[in-house]
């Protein structure tokens, strides 16, 4: 059971995140839709449409969680891109529409997380997931995303708790992937040790997310030089 004020609280944020994240997408026409955006080989609409996609997906994370029944979100990687190509062709407005309904429905079944939970602990893709973290998760997703459009919003305009579910998101995937030894520090006072925690690396929450995400590393300092980090 997740505490029913932090859980309003998360979603209160995913709320925020999401709307800011759909104020942007209203601004783009469907030439700007079809445009590249920061994640290798998808334009912004794909981008968009993952996160339709995600949105209902990660709601499986919830059933698991309530009913203790192990869930994947996808049957295989290769019915997940399908999905996904499938909504990044629809028309611009039918896909504002999938993810806002997806966004609504992600907020509406996570309200289950509030009730006794059979599991306190779900895998994603070898990552081990707590039960309290499934809206965060979500969130990360979330704000990264909007990143990924590549349009005058940045990552500093979101909540500063939101930035960091978006580093402790991208942490878990660096564990998950045996990523070399680092030490990560935040000016914000957060630290995360990767492995050996051999290499230390520090920058705001906004650069570590640039730099783990989409290996951007424009506001990082370390003691060595920076390794070739495994794909988010």
């Amino acid at each position: 059971m997740i505490n029913t004020a932090r859980l309003h609280s998360d979603l209160s944020r995913l709320g925020r995140e999401t709307n800011m994240m759909l104020a942007t997408i209203d601004t783009l026409s469907a030439d700007e839709m079809s445009a590249p955006s920061l994640c290798e080989g998808w334009s912004r609409a794909d981008v968009i449409a993952h996160l339709a996609s995600n949105g209902r997906s990660l709601v499986k994370l919830i059933d698991w969680a309530a009913t203790g029944e192990e869930q994947q979100l996808y049957a295989s990687p290769e019915a997940r891109n399908e999905e996904i190509a499938a909504l990044a062709a629809l028309p611009r407005e039918e896909l504002v529409g999938k993810f806002r309904s997806a966004a609504e429905y992600f907020a509406e079944q996570a309200e289950r997380l509030a009730g006794e939970l059979a599991v306190q602990e779900v895998d994603l893709h070898g990552k081990v997931i707590p039960a309290t973290s499934i809206v965060a998760l979500r969130i990360a997703e979330v704000v990264v995303h909007h990143h990924d459009l590549d349009t005058a919003w940045t990552i500093e305009e979101a909540d500063p708790d939101s930035q960091l579910n978006a580093v402790e998101a991208a942490v878990r995937t660096m564990r998950a992937k045996d990523a070399p030894g680092m030490t990560l520090v935040t000016e914000e006072g957060d630290e995360w040790v990767i492995g050996d925690g051999a290499l230390q690396v520090k920058s705001d929450r906004e650069g570590l997310i640039e730099w783990l995400a989409r290996g951007q590393a424009r506001y990082i300092e370390a003691s060595g030089p920076l390794p070739v980090l495994p794909a988010w």
